[in-house]
């Protein structure tokens, strides 16, 4: 691995090991049905909790595989951005229903836009483009100084990280990756008691592999971090700011490096378009419904805000900060269900009550 940081630098090694993370969770994306907005409209109105059980299966492999590395020295969770900013438990709700209500309305979040970009779907650009543009224009835009304002992002002061594992291992004197390793091995056990979702072999692989790919890109970035000399940040996979972040390197490549963030939008999409072949399903679409696109706009807008605020959407929050067991991710998690069931509630059945 030191050679191919002697080889391309660190920033391109970042790229090219959330590339790799990148391509599996487009496979997952299209070959596995990896969805979150799926797996709420599954439970909520299909009557199946396999692919909500799919992600919780892929959040207990991340957090045991996140401080099975933390044991073994290749990841410090203390360094991630979930466990070094103050949370702030009313900017993951709002942030969270914000969120969630404008995936309900744009169909999809960031990850299952850019999978679906990946298969030919035009529509799902208009999503990312809006979304990513929405998110830098909340981070660094015009919204910059009213999120600031309103959710300030403070560093931790205390020794203590704002995460489960931490908290739990400052009181009882047990280490946290033990700590966190055992939640994560309950999560993985909770989850596998079904047998309709142990029949599901695709279900349970797919659900493994995300979980993999989360802990990969840790790993990946950790590495990249601290074997070289430039400074970096300590990542996972997300896709609300890193978004924005990849359409600014497309227009600005010449000047600036490329980043974890960007290989792993490259290899989602990638990773996509390879699953639609494999299953015969790529094909150019548009939008032929005005209304549908205008509803799809407002929603991404809506998702790059509330993900801002948030500090992630449903993989950002919902499986890298999960992994880490910071405070932020259950919270926000539970946000983005409720936001996205009340606007499926608005889109399948109106806000009419049932007689």
């Amino acid at each position: 691995m030191l050679n191919l940081i002697d080889l391309i630098g660190e920033f391109w090694t970042a790229a090219l090991l959330g590339a790799l993370g990148g391509l599996v969770l487009g496979l997952a994306a299209r070959l596995g049905r990896f969805c979150t907005l799926g797996a709420i409209e599954d439970l909520l109105y299909g009557g199946s909790d396999i692919r909500l059980r799919m992600w919780l299966l892929a959040i207990g492999v991340a957090i045991t595989g996140s401080f099975t590395l933390m044991a073994a020295d290749m990841f410090d969770p203390s360094r991630s951005l979930y466990l070094t900013i103050r949370w702030m438990p009313l900017a993951s709700i709002l942030g969270g229903l914000v969120f969630g209500y404008g995936m309900a309305l744009a169909g999809n979040c960031g990850y299952g836009a850019i999978a679906r970009l990946g298969g030919g779907d035009f529509r799902a650009f208009v999503i990312v483009l809006v979304m990513g543009v929405s998110a830098y224009a909340t981070l660094f835009g015009p919204l910059a100084a009213l999120r600031n304002w309103a959710f300030p992002q403070v560093d931790v002061t205390s020794d203590t990280p704002p995460g489960l594992a931490h908290v739990v291992a400052e009181w009882s004197g047990i280490a946290p990756a033990t700590i966190g390793i055992a939640i994560g091995l309950i999560v993985i056990l909770t989850t596998l008691a079904s047998r309709s979702f142990l029949a599901e072999r695709s279900a349970l692989f797919w659900g493994t592999a995300v979980g993999l790919a989360i802990t990969s890109g840790w790993a990946g970035s950790y590495y990249a971090a601290t074997a070289g000399f430039e400074e970096m940040n300590v990542v996972s996979h997300s896709f609300s700011a890193p978004v924005g972040e990849s359409l600014l390197y497309i227009m600005t490549a010449s000047v600036r490096e490329p980043s974890f963030a960007v290989g792993s939008i490259t290899g989602v999409a990638f990773g996509a378009f390879i699953g639609s072949l494999l299953k015969g399903h790529f094909r150019w679409e548009a939008c032929e419904d005005p209304r549908e696109l205008r509803r799809q706009i407002i929603g991404a807008g809506l998702m790059g805000v509330g993900a801002v605020v948030a500090l992630g959407c449903t993989v950002g929050q919902g499986m890298s900060a999960f992994s880490t067991l910071a405070w932020s991710a259950p919270v926000t998690f539970a946000a983005i269900f409720a936001g996205a069931a009340l606007g499926l509630r608005q889109l399948i059945e109106g806000f009419q009550p049932a007689e």
